[in-house]
């Protein structure tokens, strides 16, 4: 098999590609820099951004199948910029699957796109898509996932994953983020309840995407649905965030604040940054407060049963390599 990865050089799509060349696939990856570990692993790499259409194009000539994993993250940020990279991107990545005859295309989605500010415990993929949203990460997130699985077709498969909060050595996002806030004394828990969440540690979400492609076909019974990814181990949010802040040396957070309060801070720096089209990242918004403030778990029993998903990685033991990767990195 040859995979072109989106997002190749990033934390997850990192790991899918080191998955796909153990086990001796091709890969090529499109991402907007060049990557040692990449070139180290065998690894094809084009530079490019994926607004430019026609180079993804070319990209994917002679592949089998696209992993569509680069997005715009983020909790803030220009509407029009998560617009491009997450809803025109994978507009452009269709239209490389069909300029190329590429008759499958993994997309990695968001379990935010279900997010309606309110408890999700147990959730499964019925799960209905808010009628609005309050961030743009999961607006956008939301569009594409609609844009991809309507794109199934006789011709061309597609399947969306929705890894929930993924975590673990080499992450650039989730795991810096809580230490370094710990370490700055910035954190809070929001509200006393017990809220509890899922997570996936980095090497099950790869997994998972692997597993998909090998039963993604046209037709195929996994073809034009999403499924949500995670271990499958719910645990109170910030038993969660203390373990993570453990495997950095840090003592635990305790302190918190209400979670009126703290949505009405969000509301008051979404405004305030706004006004002063500040492009840095407010301390507070809504979605977070929300999202902190709320159990966020789903139902994994269609992954297990029609991707063959199992978690192989448990928290306790990515915690453990977590910490060792840890110790070797200055976050």
């Amino acid at each position: 098999m040859k995979a072109l990865v989106t997002g190749g050089g990033g934390f997850l799509g990192g790991a899918i590609v080191r998955m796909l060349r153990e086990r001796g696939d091709q890969v090529r990856s499109f991402s907007r820099g060049a990557h040692p570990t990449l070139a180290a692993l065998g690894v094809e790499q084009i530079r490019g951004d994926l607004s430019k259409r026609e180079l993804l194009i070319k990209s994917a000539e002679g592949c089998d199948i696209i992993f569509h994993v680069a997005a715009k993250a983020g909790i803030w940020g220009n509407y029009d910029d998560f617009y491009s990279a997450n809803v025109t991107g994978t507009v452009n990545v269709l239209a490389a699957c069909r300029a190329n005859d590429i008759s499958r295309l993994v997309y990695t989605g968001s379990p935010s796109v279900v997010f309606d500010g309110r408890d999700v415990e147990g959730g499964d993929e019925s799960l209905p898509y808010p009628d609005s949203y309050i961030a743009h990460y999961p607006q956008t997130k939301a569009m594409a996932e609609q844009i991809v699985l309507d794109a199934n077709s006789p011709q061309l498969a597609t399947v969306s994953l929705r890894p929930h909060l993924i975590w673990g050595p080499g992450d650039n996002h989730l795991v810096p983020r809580i230490v370094s806030k710990g370490r700055a004394g910035k954190l809070r828990r929001i509200g006393s309840e017990p809220c509890l969440v899922d997570t996936v540690y980095v090497d099950n979400a790869a997994e998972a995407h692997l597993l998909a492609a090998d039963r993604l076909i046209p037709g195929g019974n996994i073809s034009g649905k999403a499924y949500f990814i995670s271990n499958g181990e719910p645990l109170p949010l910030w038993d969660m965030v203390n373990q993570i802040l453990a495997a950095a040396g840090l003592p635990p957070e305790t302190r918190s604040i209400p979670p009126r309060l703290a949505y009405a801070a969000g509301a008051a720096c979404e405004g305030l940054w706004s006004l002063l089209r500040v492009s840095k990242e407010p301390p507070m918004t809504r979605f977070v407060a929300k999202e902190l403030a709320t159990a966020h778990w789903f139902n994994i029993d269609a992954a297990r049963r029609e991707l063959g998903y199992e978690p192989r990685v448990s928290i306790r033991e990515g915690l453990l390599r977590l910490s060792q990767w840890l110790a070797t990195e200055e976050l």
